[in-house]
């Protein structure tokens, strides 16, 4: 199979790559280079017959129109976002046009494309999103419920309503010209390769430099964590077994609290970068981040009875996997901390202001399915 990656030089999207390298798919990595992109997180594949990058931007029409021309793919992965909530809560506006503008340029080439090439049956379109589109959960497993595929969209932050307005858009081009889709929402990814402004590796390298280890408000914030190596082999599932039209949610089958988390991280460090004293006296707790939704957890029930698929590692064999990799790879991510906002508190704007004087947060729910 043909693939055109979008996204693919960066965290998940590299990790798709050199998936789908490795499994003898034809692969063209189609990446504008932002900030949090790096090719040597693809550097393992970068020599192999069936790989081939190209740099461009989705929202470049012209662009697209020339890699879908040349390459003719049979399907198109689409990884390519701004992801960082922080980042959106300080600069919407980026997220607006890279996430909804860029979703709908790229779907406007695929289908150009596909209409020219005589509408094929196996073409597909996999559109990969995020369970932040759906809100916020109450705190409580047993009352509270998990996020399934029918849990209505209920975005908080500039970042999730950019990716449900992308989500949206993909339906839209399925359902009013017949595009081939598949869809996915994720819940949060870990592991190798993850770029420094995000929870966990900012855990492992605060610790690791004996900087204060910073946690949102109070740190009860549950997420379900998914090991990025098993997320990428769930996407080519989907891609290549899932239901023309339909959604599926990956999750990691790990709820946790953040406070919960990094005490993992800390435990781990200890054991195998022992340091003058626990890593965790170095928790500092800050200004939680305006908007905080308290809880995601995803329902697993549809990939796993349609697709069997399932996760392979337990979050705390992930997590010690993880930080092996960072221990092992010091120059990968030295290299991208003099990158613009690494290693800053970001989201720290007039809005923290307005929450604070107002009181407005944000409550838990249960979805309604």
């Amino acid at each position: 199979m043909k693939l055109v990656v979008t996204g693919g030089a960066g965290f998940i999207g590299s990790a798709v790559v050199r998936q789908a390298v490795a499994q003898g798919h034809q692969v063209v990595n189609l990446d504008a280079l932002t900030y949090a992109a790096c090719l040597d997180n693809v550097a393992s594949v970068a020599d192999a017959e069936n790989y081939s990058f190209v740099e461009a931007d989705i929202r470049d029409r012209a662009a697209m129109d020339a890699v879908f021309a040349e390459h003719a793919p049979d399907a198109v992965m689409h990884l390519a976002a701004e992801s960082h909530v922080d980042r959106s809560i300080d600069g919407p506006g980026t997220f607006i046009d890279t996430n909804i503008t860029g979703t709908y340029t790229l779907l406007e080439a695929a289908r150009a494309w596909w209409v020219r090439a005589g509408r094929p049956e196996g073409f597909r379109f996999h559109h990969i999103s995020t369970d932040e589109v759906f809100g916020s959960l109450g705190p409580d497993p047993e009352t509270d419920g998990q996020f399934t595929e029918d849990t209505p969209y209920d975005p908080r932050s500039p970042y999730s309503a950019s990716k449900a307005a992308s989500d949206h858009l993909v339906r839209a081009w399925h359902e009013t010209y017949g595009l081939p889709v598949v869809l996915t929402n994720c819940s949060n990814n870990y592991g190798p390769y993850h770029f420094p402004e995000k929870l966990v590796p900012v855990v492992i390298l605060n610790a690791l430099a004996g900087k204060p280890i910073p946690v949102y408000g109070a740190g009860e914030n549950v997420r379900d964590w998914l090991y990025v190596e098993d997320h990428a082999d769930a996407l080519l599932t989907v891609l290549q077994k899932g239901g023309l039209g339909r959604s599926y949610n990956i999750g990691g089958e790990n709820e946790v609290r953040n406070i919960d988390l990094i005490g993992m991280i800390c435990a781990i460090l200890d054991e195998k970068r022992p340091g003058d004293r626990p890593y965790a006296e170095q928790i500092s707790f800050v200004t939680d981040r305006p908007g905080h939704d308290m809880r995601y957890a995803i329902d697993p029930t549809r990939i796993r009875e349609e697709l069997g698929w399932r996760p392979s590692v337990t979050l705390q064999q992930g997590l010690e996997k993880t930080v092996q990799w960072y221990l092992d790879n010091e120059s990968w991510w030295r290299a991208l901390q003099d990158r613009a906002g690494v290693g800053e508190r970001l989201g720290v704007s007039a809005v923290s202001e307005t929450v604070r004087e107002t009181g407005s947060g944000t409550n838990g729910r249960s979805p309604k399915t």
